[in-house]
């Protein structure tokens, strides 16, 4: 793919077919000046067979603003355009329609509202809200699910990874395994959801972060193929990096070999002034073997030294491994909690391919139309009641109870604002007969959750570091109750509607079925 193609598949036709033949529908009916509302959300949590999320954590939305607004339809998108016919050689799209895109600058005309990235986030509630002309915002659903739902997914992921090691440094190394150059997005979205560095070097330096590494089992099988020892191979890297010495220990045996070796090495750097960082274990009973990596370390005078893991790790091996460290390292005389301090996960695969549930139900839904002056709610109808929408023009507010925790997300109607000098009643999103009412003793203070992106052409709002998503994302995880945190079957969050809304909900549905 040469650079004009890249340009064409990445720019404003990084679409599907079917938005474009509804937008010229809607401006073959008058409808293009016509203003609608869009929500996005997902439905369901990722599932990943043997365990699954009880919360996920929203990124992306600077990668979606950043591809809006660089994207326009130029004359090679519509030449293109106008090159292609319906199934007996008509053109598909006629010159007007295509003369009206080529006159809309993109996505300049669309309002935005959107719960920040790094916020935790649950299903069912509108993550994004999307306001402009009809025709153009049903072109920004393929774009914007792709640019959201997958980053959402990587954060998610390394969230609960980050959680299973007990908030550990964690480290993201997936760029070799993952899907092209979706790779950048997956390697900012773990950043976000609990990575401390990545392996990816251009990705981290266009974030002013430093990329992170060891080095492979090739360089001692090159060393050991010319004729010299894993102790030389060491002793060539620690040479060359002696402030930033990590060495892979696991080529040949490891604790026969291997970490006597990177002892070895460490002396002589200490004796040089410098500070050894530490091995790592990329293969066998990784417990086990720090463990005793760790006693090995210990004994020779560097209690301080880190021992990174890797090898398909995940947050299920992970809790494992610190499991069977905490019973085994006893047995040795080892303090399992100064091991599992020292420990580092470094994870690949199951990170940046969110290995058990690659992919994350996002959807993006029409909520209301804009008739004249008036905006009239809308839904889909759908025989299972979980697929049926929320209509109308929504907030997003989260309850906080007395104990400063986050108890429930609540969608309400955009005029309506939570009293907490009053009772609440919260209605199940999909059930009539499921509902509670908060009295106002029952919770100490309400979050709004959205804020405003886009609006009238301009960009209204700071896109934050990556130091900031992270307190973002931990202020949000200390915030939910341990239970919604768990590994496996977790605690369900509570996710309400209002009685407006509720009440708005049921009389279209009933409208709908009389017609």
């Amino acid at each position: 793919m040469n650079a004009n193609q890249r340009r064409l598949s990445e720019g404003i036709l990084y679409t599907d077919q079917y938005q474009l033949t509804m937008a010229q529908v809607y401006f073959r009916n008058s409808l293009h000046e016509t203003r609608a509302a869009f929500d996005y959300f997902f439905r369901s949590y990722p599932d990943y067979g043997a365990h699954k999320a009880g919360y996920c954590i929203n990124a992306g939305l600077e990668s979606l603003v950043d591809w809006m607004r660089s994207v326009r339809f130029l004359d090679e998108e519509l030449e293109l355009l106008a090159s292609q016919r319906d199934s007996i050689g008509n053109p598909l799209f006629e010159q007007d329609f295509l003369s009206w895109l080529g006159n809309t600058n993109g996505f300049e005309t669309i309002n935005l509202r959107a719960v920040p990235e790094g916020r935790v986030v649950h299903p069912g509630t509108p993550l994004a809200i999307v306001e402009g002309p009809l025709p153009i915002a049903q072109l920004l659903e393929t774009s914007l699910l792709n640019h959201i739902t997958y980053p959402t997914l990587i954060a998610t992921k390394a969230s609960r990874i980050r959680e299973s090691g007990q908030r550990g440094p964690l480290l993201e190394f997936g760029l070799r395994r993952a899907q092209g150059l979706a790779a950048n997005e997956g390697s900012r979205a773990a950043l976000i959801g609990g990575a401390d560095f990545t392996s990816n070097v251009g990705l981290s330096h266009s974030l002013g972060l430093p990329p992170k590494g060891t080095h492979a089992h090739s360089m001692v099988q090159v060393f050991l193929a010319l004729g010299s020892s894993e102790l030389d191979a060491f002793r060539a890297f620690a040479e060359i990096y002696p402030n930033d010495c990590i060495l892979l220990v696991d080529t040949l045996n490891t604790l026969d070999s291997g970490v006597p070796n990177a002892i070895r090495i460490f002396e002589e750097l200490k004796s040089k002034g410098h500070t050894p960082v530490g091995i790592r274990l990329d293969s066998g009973d990784l417990a086990y073997l720090s463990i005793h990596s760790a006693i090995q370390l210990d004994a020779a005078g560097f209690p301080k030294t880190k021992i990174v893991l890797s090898n398909q790790l995940d947050e299920l091996v992970i809790w494992q491994i610190l499991t069977q460290i905490q019973d085994e390292a006893p047995r040795y005389g080892a303090d399992p909690d100064a091991i599992i301090n020292r420990l580092v996960y470094g994870v690949g695969t199951s990170l940046i391919t969110s290995s058990g549930d690659s992919a994350l139900d996002g959807v993006y839904k029409l909520t209301a139309i804009k008739s004249g002056s008036e905006w009239k709610p809308t839904l889909k109808l759908s025989e299972t009641s979980s697929k049926t929408t929320l209509p109308g023009d929504k907030r997003l507010w989260r309850l906080y109870d007395d104990r400063g925790k986050a108890s429930a997300d609540l969608v309400a109607l955009s005029h309506e604002t939570p009293d907490t000098q009053a009772a609440i009643k919260l209605h199940h999103p999909t059930d009539e007969q499921k509902y509670r009412t908060l009295n106002a003793d029952s919770y100490s203070r309400v979050e709004s959750l959205h804020e405003p992106i886009q609006h009238d052409g301009q960009i209204i709002c700071e896109f934050p570091d990556i130091t900031e998503l992270r307190r973002r994302r931990e202020a949000d995880l200390d915030a939910l109750d341990p239970g919604i945190k768990r590994l496996l079957i977790p605690h369900q969050y509570h996710v309400s509607v209002s009685e407006p809304l509720w009440e708005l909900k049921r009389s279209l549905i009933e409208s709908a079925r009389s017609k």
